[in-house]
């Protein structure tokens, strides 16, 4: 049975990268960690699926926190965002049907909020925009493993196109109409 997670990478992430829990690339976990016996193809689909007409987002960064069961763990809270939120609840909606207990916290605990996690020097800062145009399906193999934890897929949230409008000239490719 696998453990896996989804989170929206600061920085963009391959499928296969591996990293050492202590060198987490800096994230926004969207939906906390899950028992499964489904494919990663299978769930990756199903977020694709889900999130197709979403575009990527930006939030901001908020205050610092300490999180964890003995409040240890330093965080920088991510401010009140509702396209997050939606987003959160479309992605629970999309795999709570390949979890292997469908009422586990990750899908029903009422207490999620949006953080980044400070690692050593990496971390971001109160007010800092955070540009989130990617998720990212990772399994969570124990600490003890020896590839530490792997991404197993990712799905790009495309930028919408820019729309200049000027003397109700509107375009899509973002140059300016003459004046």
């Amino acid at each position: 049975m696998s453990r896996l997670v989804v989170v929206l990478p600061l920085q963009p992430l391959q499928a296969g990268d591996s990293f050492a829990v202590a060198d987490w690339p800096l994230h926004i976990t969207v939906l906390a960690p899950f028992l499964t016996d489904a494919a990663p193809a299978d769930i990756a689909a199903a977020i694709a699926s889900a999130t197709s007409g979403q575009h990527a987002l930006t939030a901001v960064a908020g205050g610092d926190e300490l999180f964890g069961r003995r409040k240890d763990v330093p965080v920088t809270l991510v401010a009140g965002d509702e396209a997050l939120a939606r987003l959160r609840g479309s992605l629970v909606d999309a795999v709570r049907p390949f979890a292997a207990t469908p009422d586990e916290p990750a899908f029903t605990g009422p207490d999620f909020r949006a953080h980044v996690t400070v690692k050593g020097d990496a971390r971001v800062r109160e007010g800092d925009e955070l540009s989130l145009s990617q998720i990212a399906l990772v399994d969570m193999a124990p600490r003890t493993g020896p590839s530490g934890r792997t991404v197993l897929a990712t799905i790009c949230l495309p930028t919408p196109k820019m729309t200049h409008v000027r003397d109700g000239d509107p375009t899509q490719n973002g140059s300016h109409p003459p004046v």
